[in-house]
């Protein structure tokens, strides 16, 4: 199947600001972003071609809004998707919490989607650790928790910059889910 086309619908979900946007300007356009930022409002979509194992690989990556007004819109935009990207702000309490509620939301409307946690603003801990809100031990029982049940595996703690490549490494070592 060398040469084989594959699309894969990748949507990225969290509360507002907490960098969902920038993960994907820093994948797709290799830049980072500096504000003032911007809501988004809806979603936007990228598109990013790459080459796993000698297919064509299209992520069609859906950056959705993450003001509370916007979550019954967000449901079109993760119907389909075959991972979801759930980010929080480590500085950000309330942004863990959120993630709890797109978690049910992708179980109970996207079972076959595969499901990543995504911490974001590390770089902001670097001079100052007492800002950290969101400790990596309870994203990580959290993830463990009988929620996930026997993937907890796939289910970890990222820094914003790694979030994409491990979904590529994830794409090449399981190949078979798309």
């Amino acid at each position: 199947m060398s040469g084989q086309r594959v699309d894969v619908k990748v949507v990225m979900l969290g509360k507002e600001f907490v960098g969902k946007t920038s993960l994907v300007e820093r994948y797709v356009h290799h830049r980072f972003l500096l504000g003032p930022y911007q809501n988004t409002i809806g979603a936007a979509f990228v598109a990013k071609a790459i080459n796993v194992e000698g297919r064509v690989v299209t992520l069609g990556i859906w950056d959705t809004a993450g003001s509370e007004r916007y979550e019954a819109m967000s449901r079109i935009y993760y119907r389909g998707a075959k991972a979801a990207i759930v980010c929080y702000d480590v500085t950000d309490s309330s942004s863990f919490q959120r993630v709890k509620f797109w978690v049910k939301e992708l179980q109970s409307c996207e079972q076959h989607c595969r499901i990543y946690l995504c911490g974001t603003k590390l770089d902001l801990l670097e001079n100052d650790r007492s800002k950290r809100q969101v400790d990596f031990h309870d994203v990580r029982d959290y993830a463990e928790d009988e929620l996930f049940q026997n993937v907890a595996e796939d289910y970890v703690h990222f820094t914003p910059f790694q979030v994409m490549t491990v979904l590529l490494f994830f794409l090449q070592r399981k190949m078979e889910w798309i």
